[in-house]
């Protein structure tokens, strides 16, 4: 079946060469790769290590860049291992060489911590004059950025020791969990995940309560597993926070973000005060489905008369880079690049990690975007929301491998911009009102589904991780009971929670390996939300600002980067 669709949508063919990176995993470069790096990191620690005290500017330049390019290259090696692995999880030796990579890593990782520890304990008047240096005003906002952890900073020994146990702990049990789900078969047809998935924005009601039933049975099959993996992982960021003294789960992410606690206490309240606004909306769908009451099921169904035809890759392609050309030509030009330089995994195959995905990869190389594509609307804007991100990545390259990572809420406005993109180009063609009020029905739930879905998603995350710090161990019920807790909450009796709908949480990889991760994605719905309207206003004068934005990465913060577009009061 996975094949007869991948067939019919043209999408067979479209996989990534990751040449670009190494050839194989028995690549001969690799091996260099990582004794350069190893050579590298031991002859930095004998050098600088126990001596950043008297460090002038142009040594301390000289370290950083030297860094940089060890750490580069540790991430392309890493970059291509992950990438390796994410398309056949089933693949004993992609797994195997994951893990090698991950111990290398490791290995090298306890020769280079003394830098950001030896950094964050200099006395502020040292690092302020540095950073007044011009010699150090490429790196100005990543130094100064590194001290924001200094007051949960471990002392050498134990910082070296949990680098060397790194291998062992999260990303393993996440490489589990990505195993797990590769391995899992859905119904008598043994469909994958991305199928059923699929299945539940079918029209035929029937198709998506067996859908639902479906997936349901997959994951109760493995839930002990997938419990004990959420255990586990809870257990070991609840241990972490508490050597790195963190008052909250959610500190390290919002410290990630460069954001001030209370910028997400109020879109966390703001969001929460609104769930009428999706209750309203899915008490309208039942009248529109004609249907007494809508089932957790129903929640994607199909508005009637939405155009429901399957959609070819090159099609999808065609959709993109025109919305993309609109609005900028630079942006259609970089986003070609990855349909006509195979930087795109698409076709659904067996054993091959679920959602979609875009990996900056490396400056010196370019980004990579995995989508599992069912030829539906909704993957065509997978495609847009993924190549934003990759249009994003590309850009921000020219900043280097320390200024090009941006902020977890600045990456999800690229992509949510470009699917907003799409979506406006695909309604101007629509001209019969059943179709465009159908269609604007599904973009509104996609919007839904990115503000007060992950909003209530983040109150489902800090339900557990504060229940497993005050209460140990959680079952299975215990973490079914606070899902339908809080999705009841922002759902109220606008849609019926069944009883199937308790274990869904199971299946969802942004609680195991990024923990406070999903507000992200509210942050930038609303963020894109505000700067489309801005768009609007100035027209042709927005497109070099975003551009702008999008090519400085991440070098400087959240608030500074978006000072041109809304002042300085955010």
């Amino acid at each position: 079946m996975t094949a007869e669709l991948n067939r019919k949508l043209g999408s067979q063919d479209i996989l990534w060469n990751l040449n670009d990176l190494y050839a194989s995993i028995s690549e001969a470069e690799i091996d260099k790769d990582i004794a350069f790096c190893e050579k590298e990191a031991q002859e930095l620690n004998n050098s600088f290590s126990g001596k950043l005290t008297g460090i002038a500017d142009k040594a301390l330049l000289d370290l950083v860049t030297r860094l940089e390019k060890l750490e580069a290259l540790l991430g392309k090696v890493s970059t291509y291992a992950y990438l390796n692995f994410a398309t056949q999880t089933k693949n004993a030796e992609a797994a195997a060489f994951l893990q090698k990579i991950r111990e290398a890593m490791s290995r090298i990782g306890k020769y280079t911590v003394f830098f950001e520890l030896e950094w964050n304990k200099l006395p502020a008047e040292k690092t302020d004059k540095l950073l007044q240096s011009k010699t150090l005003q490429k790196y100005r906002h990543y130094l100064k950025s590194m001290r924001r952890y200094a007051p949960h900073q471990l002392s050498q020994p134990e910082e070296t020791l949990l680098i060397e146990k790194a291998p062992v702990g999260r990303s393993s049990w996440n490489s589990l969990f990505d195993k797990v789900m590769g391995h899992l078969k859905f119904g008598e047809a043994g469909r994958t995940e991305e199928e059923v998935l699929s299945d539940l924005y079918h029209a035929k009601r029937e198709t998506r309560r067996k859908a639902a039933e479906e997936l349901t049975e997959g994951l109760q099959s493995q839930l002990h597993i997938l419990t004990h993996i959420f255990n586990t992982i809870l257990a070991d960021k609840m241990i972490d926070d508490r050597l790195r003294k963190y008052d909250s789960w959610v500190d390290t992410m919002n410290l990630y973000n460069e954001l001030e606690d209370k910028t997400v206490g109020v879109l966390v309240e703001c969001v929460t005060g609104r769930y009428d606004i999706p209750q309203r909306y899915y008490r309208i769908k039942r009248q529109l489905l004609d249907v007494p009451e809508i089932f957790d099921y129903d929640r994607y169904a199909p508005i009637p008369h939405l155009p429901d035809q399957l959609i070819s890759w090159q099609d999808s392609k065609s959709m993109v880079i025109h919305a993309f050309r609109d609005f900028s030509s630079k942006m259609a030009e970089i986003a070609s690049f990855f349909f006509d330089r195979q930087w795109i995994h698409a076709p659904i195959l067996e054993g091959k990690r679920g959602g979609a995905f875009a990996h900056p990869c490396v400056p010196d190389v370019h980004p990579y975007v995995m989508v599992n594509y069912t030829g539906n609307l909704r993957d065509v804007s997978t495609v847009a929301h993924e190549l934003g991100h990759g249009v994003h990545q590309y850009l921000a390259a020219e900043q280097g491998y320390y200024n090009s990572g941006t902020t977890l809420v600045l990456a999800e406005t690229a992509s949510v911009f470009g699917e907003l993109l799409v979506f406006n180009s695909q309604l101007e063609k629509l001209t019969d009102a059943a179709q465009r009020k159908a269609f604007i029905c599904q973009k509104l739930e996609s919007i839904f589904a990115t503000v007060f879905r992950q909003i209530s998603m983040n109150r489902f995350e800090d339900r557990i991780h504060n229940a497993r710090r005050d209460k140990g161990e959680l079952s299975s019920d215990d973490l079914s009971k606070f899902w339908l807790k809080t999705q009841q909450t922002m759902f109220g009796d606008s849609v019926t929670i069944t009883d199937q709908y308790k274990i869904w949480w199971s299946y969802i990889p942004h609680f195991l390996s990024s923990p406070g991760y999903v507000y992200s994605y509210a942050f930038g719905e609303l963020l894109v939300l505000a700067l489309y309207k801005i768009f609007q206003e100035e027209k042709d004068a927005f497109v070099p600002k975003y551009l702008r934005l999008l090519q400085s990465g991440g070098k400087a913060t959240p608030y500074e980067l978006l000072e041109p577009f809304i002042g300085s009061g955010f």
